[in-house]
């Protein structure tokens, strides 16, 4: 069987710099050569236009280019009827998925693979070209290509403007620069009968009287999806609702989103909590592709079904493997107490602060391990790391052996002047070196955005920057607060191994602080488990083996997990089922021994 090719060709304008290469890609293209047009000029933008009808897929300019600017992709032609395209030689999207009341569908994917574009489209902020940038249809058109599926009679309406949409973005530090005032004002301003049931089930009557500029990253987002909910609408678009929130906030987002499909709303929500996707979702589509080229939508699957077929990388129905190889989840026996050389020792240690005291079990600390931080939000976590790292001194106790510490924080900063490739010669002391490049600069695939200035980088690509940095420095040990925000799947289970191969090649350890269970289940050697009261008092236990610290935490919140036969993966119980409460009763918060 003969497959016939259609081709697309895509410039990265933010990598394309025909004033240092002096247009090596039109110099050394033989259709150029032979005196076609295959590669022109553009009069107003300088850069390159590459003819898709010409290109002969050959790759040299792909090759050539200094800056990796052009990608020549060979598609399948069954792809060749796109939904939209943004323009020459842009990203292009294959499929939509449709939107139906009463369920929470779920898109998951990497970044950059159209799921905004998506969203765009179904809420009207972008109306779909079908790939044609140059002439686009009208709305009779667009509903004709759609005829016969769920997807004409909504975007009927939508052209009708018969569809309300609200919209939770994804970056909620940037609320307060255009909300300002109180959160109750912001809230309770809202028409909604709702508000008292919303607030309570976020847990966040105790930030009510707050300024919105002084929230926290994880109170902003609780408000943010507060603030959405409780808006009258057809159709809810919620973009990463879980980032910055802690296990328990997670669980309540949950219930918030859910109530509003069993409210008979329309929901869709991107995440890359897979666990949390699991809990909130009816349905999932898996979005594949190549990221900032084009993205394609797959049929729609049961959220297990469909979360399964992610892990394995291979969508059977279509035929298509999207990745070489399955991501494994594997039950790591328990380790050991006192096994290994100690990297540090602790005594009891102990914070005090005018509204805030912390205090910490005695504990140790091994050479090539991976200890876990989690708990609520406001109970010491970060100020354990800075006691580590020698920022903070305790009123009483004392860090036995003093270590050098990489620390990454938890809030990151974009303000610097320059590009990434300069952030990295100023602040990455291996970068340059063969190591830097296989260890570091290939796994968190730094090479697309050397040549972005850091101002403008997207929360996934500033969280990757920040992790290689931390990770290039030399130390005894490694503490990354929240490494996993902003990151899709294959990026957070790239950092857990680029974390592992460093510690273990540098005979040092890591202490991560994060919230997102898989992540956690995939990296952890040991835990330590945070508890009390956020803001008034924390207290945090010795590291000891995952399970028993996990169990010890899951207690603390009441939900159980459990492993999907198939994949091995967390999941969460359903809350009340027949194996919650079975568990509940038998103190296995963290799945059975027998699973």
């Amino acid at each position: 069987m003969v497959i016939e090719l259609t081709r697309i060709s895509i410039l990265d304008h933010d990598r394309c710099q025909p004033k240092k290469c002096n247009y090596v890609c039109i110099e050394y293209c033989p259709g150029v050569r032979m005196d076609e047009d295959t590669i022109t000029i553009d009069e107003k933008t300088k850069k390159p236009i590459i003819s898709e009808e010409l290109c002969s897929g050959c790759g040299i300019c792909t090759k050539r280019c200094p800056f990796k600017a052009i990608s020549v992709i060979n598609l399948p032609e069954a792809l060749e009827n796109p939904v939209h395209r943004y323009g020459q030689n842009q990203f292009e999207l294959f499929g939509i998925p449709a939107v139906t009341s009463g369920d929470v569908v779920g898109l998951i994917g990497p970044n950059g693979i159209g799921k905004s574009t998506i969203v765009r489209i179904l809420s009207g902020e972008l109306r779909p070209n079908l790939g044609d940038f140059q002439d686009p249809p009208g709305w009779d058109e667009i509903i004709n290509h759609f005829r016969g599926s769920q997807l004409q009679n909504y975007f009927q309406r939508l052209s009708k403007g018969e569809i309300s949409v609200v919209h939770k973005p994804q970056m909620v530090d940037r609320i307060p620069r255009y909300v300002k005032g109180k959160v109750e004002d912001l809230l309770t301003g809202i028409d909604s009968d709702r508000t008292d049931e919303v607030i309570e089930t976020l847990e966040i009557q105790e930030i009510m009287g707050r300024e919105i500029s002084n929230l926290s990253g994880g109170e902003l987002q609780s408000v943010a999806i507060a603030a959405a909910a409780l808006r009258e609408a057809d159709f809810y678009y919620f973009d990463e609702p879980t980032s910055w929130l802690d296990v328990r906030q997670r669980l309540n987002a949950v219930k918030v989103i859910r109530s509003l499909a069993e409210a008979g709303k329309s929901v869709m929500v991107i995440e890359h909590d897979m666990a949390a996707l699991d809990a909130m979702s009816d349905y999932v589509h898996i979005l594949y592709g190549k990221p900032g080229a084009y993205g394609v939508v797959s049929n729609r699957r049961g959220v297990r079904v469909g979360i399964n077929t992610y892990i394995r990388g291979f969508l059977r129905e279509e035929n298509v493997r999207f990745r070489k190889h399955e991501i494994e989840f594997k039950v790591k026996p328990p380790r050991v107490g006192e096994e290994g050389d100690i990297l540090a020792e602790y005594t009891a240690l102990s914070r005090a602060y005018p509204e805030f005291k912390l205090d910490v079990d005695e504990g140790t600390i091994y050479l090539n391990e991976v200890i876990t931080a989690f708990g609520p939000n406001g109970i010491g976590k970060t100020t354990f790391a800075k006691i580590l790292a020698g920022v903070e001194k305790p009123d009483e106790g004392k860090v036995k052996k003093k270590i050098k510490i990489s620390y990454k924080p938890q809030y990151l900063s974009s303000d610097y002047t320059g590009t990434v490739e300069e952030f990295l010669y100023a602040n990455a002391p291996s970068y340059g070196s063969n190591l830097f490049k296989s260890e570091i600069m290939r796994p968190f695939n730094l090479e697309e955005i050397l040549d972005k200035p850091v101002s403008g980088l997207s929360g996934g690509e500033l969280q990757r920057l920040a992790v290689a940095v931390a990770l290039s420095r030399e130390a005894d040990l490694y503490v990354l607060d929240e490494p996993t925000a902003f990151l899709d799947v294959e990026q957070r289970l790239m950092a857990a191994k680029a974390i592992r191969r460093i510690i273990e090649g540098s005979n040092s350890s890591a202490m991560i602080i994060d919230h997102d269970i898989i992540f956690i289940d995939y990296v952890s050697d040991r835990a330590m488990v945070f508890s009390g009261m956020p803001g008034v008092e924390g207290h945090a236990s010795a590291p000891t083996e995952l399970r028993e610290a996990m169990n010890a935490f899951l207690g603390e919140v009441g939900i159980t997990f459990r492993r999907d036969k198939e994949t091995r993966r967390p999941r969460v119980n359903k809350p009340g089922s027949f194996l919650d409460r079975e568990q509940k009763e038998l103190g296995e918060y963290y799945y059975l021994k027998t699973e």
